[in-house]
């Protein structure tokens, strides 16, 4: 008879945001209803840009932080975080054996570099060959390592000397999804007794802004929670850090670490954006779940995008009893580290009994006052990759 799955226990969060750092700030700006969003920089597109942070903090040397770009900083300060709030942080011991599950994109793009290029293509006697001669010349090799994905996972096993194992997932929220369900499942099956897995991502880019309108996924114009974006509403894009220190209860117990909350299952979902696919997903996800009745809310990553945005709230509304929480409304959409990031706000509701309140007046979030047992984390991607997480209090 196979061993029985070993409890995973969440014992450190790092989280960075437009509300700030820590868990203190984020529970404070989303206890004040708090939306920090530019509507100036890119206008007409809106963006939830990370706070201000003191980079000596979590990444001391100066060549460390110029070496980076901005998704690597954010991830590496997140990661410092989690680590310290684990007890693990500079116990190269534990370190040693710290695996590590990262969603990271692939990389920024030179804005000034593809501009001078696009601007003189035309102009040129032979356009592929000057395309050939720019990109030859001007993508530097330095320049072109930095696009590379796993570099946030190289940085932090170089700042913070977390050198287990290592993974990273690329493919947005569907990435984020399995960084963290993998991490759970290696626990769970006696593979792994300690892991930081997150992600990170800078929504200030031209080029991401570029790329998603192009499929016409943004919001425009006025800002709206996330439910009151109506059929032709959009992401807010944010800049987002978000790990998790998940550990083997035997693991945290042995070394006397303190739960947060207990990470209990986590499944996922491909679907199509064909019309009723995340209708159909999102019900198979909750029964694969099995949360119990009672004491539950579900704190939604929704988009804001269509039509994958209105479909979880239809489904939503079929629950009328649950509380619901988008943080989408007060952080903008971040992509691959937003699963984590809720997960962490779900550990962070379960330690203070109490749950913020709603963002929005759709009717789809309402008043709660009462201590909760378990959260339902939902990920729904923009264009497609479902996941669920259940995290549940530890008595």
């Amino acid at each position: 008879m196979a061993d029985a799955p070993r409890e995973c226990w969440i014992t450190g969060i790092g989280i960075v945001s437009c509300l700030g750092e820590g868990a203190d700030a984020h529970w404070q700006g989303l206890s004040e209803q708090r939306v920090n969003v530019d509507a100036e920089t890119f206008a007409p597109y809106l963006v939830h840009k990370l706070a201000p942070l003191d980079l000596d903090k979590q990444i001391p040397k100066k060549g460390d932080q110029r070496q980076m770009e901005a998704w690597q900083r954010i991830g590496t300060y997140a990661a410092g975080l989690a680590l310290a709030d684990a007890g693990i942080k500079g116990n190269a011991e534990l370190l040693a054996c710290t695996d590590m599950i990262v969603a990271a994109g692939g990389g920024e793009r030179d804005v000034a570099v593809d501009a001078t290029i696009l601007s003189n293509r035309g102009k040129a006697a032979n356009p592929g060959a000057y395309l050939n001669e720019r990109l030859m010349g001007d993508l530097r090799p330095t320049l072109f390592l930095a696009q590379l994905s796993n570099l946030l996972a190289g940085n932090i096993s170089i700042v913070h000397g977390v050198t287990g194992s290592s993974r990273t997932f690329m493919g947005e929220e569907a990435a984020g999804v399995d960084a963290v369900r993998i991490a759970l499942a290696r626990i769970a099956a006696g593979q792994s007794e300690l892991a930081l897995v997150g992600g990170s991502h800078n929504g200030e880019r031209e080029d991401l802004l570029l790329l998603y309108e192009a499929g016409r996924h943004l919001l425009r114009g006025a800002f709206h929670p996330v439910w009151e974006r109506g059929p032709n509403g959009g992401m807010a894009l944010g800049s987002l850090g978000a790990f998790l220190v998940l550990e083997a209860r035997g693991h945290a117990e042995a070394r006397q670490a303190k739960p947060l909350a207990r990470l209990s299952a986590v499944v996922s979902e491909r679907s199509s954006r064909s019309i009723g696919a995340v209708a159909a997903a999102l019900p198979r996800m909750w029964q694969g779940l099995r949360p119990a009745a009672g004491r539950v809310a579900v704190i939604s990553g929704t988009s804001g995008a269509e039509p994958a945005t209105g479909e979880e709230r239809v489904w939503l509304e079929t629950m009328s009893e649950l509380p619901v929480r988008a943080t989408g409304s007060y952080l903008g959409h971040g992509f691959e580290p937003q699963f984590a990031m809720n997960i962490a706000l779900a550990t962070l509701v379960l330690g203070r009994e109490k749950l913020f309140p709603p963002a929005a007046t759709s009717g789809v979030e309402r008043g709660y006052e009462g201590p909760l047992d378990q959260v339902v984390v939902t990920a729904v991607g923009h264009w497609r990759g479902e996941g669920m997480a259940l995290v549940e209090k530890v008595s």
